[in-house]
């Protein structure tokens, strides 16, 4: 399947930042970039994979819907499967961007769990940015418990008002990150947890671009 990518290259850069967005992130990107850009310290590329069936092609394995009547899908190998052998090669072919520079896959909401995801189902990340990831999936704390993580680093994030739901289901979100962090720690993973302020739909550029920013700077 042929996917819409959004790229601002550097080919000085030390990270790559690669991030699966939806189609109203698209008007929040520039913010995200700009602001990274504003924070760093070293030169980055960021690339952006426009994911048009959020529930299907981000989600791990199949999963009951938690809000509407749309359920979730299993489309998540299929993605990876695309980053690694279509999306990267093509990069490396088109900007000469090389094995030298960090990967860090990351993203916000269901791209974050699924960025996590990642990071236990491949070696080429170097770390995951996952701003308020959907933890609260189905089934995905055994799995987090259960699987070895590859990546070297992580950061975690979520709004302090994110729990803070009548949906049963996602009000877990709270508790849950705070097991995926003690998890990560217990296996002695490098993570770093911050609390922003506000719910989930609050400043989600920006806390996307923090997470890869403290990645790049831990």
């Amino acid at each position: 399947m042929e996917r819409k990518s959004i790229t601002f290259i550097n080919k000085n850069s030390k990270y790559l930042l690669l991030q699966c967005i939806e189609e109203h992130d698209e008007a929040l990107l520039q913010n995200e970039y700009n602001y990274i850009l504003k924070h760093a310290d070293v030169p980055f590329s960021l690339v952006a994979i426009r994911i048009n069936d959020w529930n299907s092609e981000l989600s791990p394995w199949k999963a009951p819907a938690v809000f509407g009547n749309q359920k979730f899908g299993s489309g998540a190998a299929e993605t990876l499967r695309y980053i690694t052998e279509k999306l990267l090669p093509q990069l490396i072919n088109d900007y000469y961007i090389g094995n030298e520079q960090k990967l860090i896959i990351g993203g916000y909401s269901l791209s974050a769990l699924f960025a996590l995801w990642c990071g236990y189902n491949t070696d080429i990340f170097y770390g995951v940015a996952a701003a308020s990831p959907s933890v609260w999936f189905n089934g995905w704390i055994d799995f987090a418990r259960d699987n070895t993580f590859h990546a070297d680093k992580v950061y975690l994030s979520l709004g302090d008002k994110e729990e803070k739901t009548r949906n049963q289901i996602m009000s877990t979100v709270g508790e849950n990150i705070k097991l995926q962090e003690q998890i990560f720690k217990d296996k002695g993973i490098p993570c770093t947890l911050e609390w922003n302020e506000g719910n989930h739909f609050k400043d989600s550029d920006i806390r996307t671009a923090k997470a890869f920013l403290g990645l790049m700077k831990l």
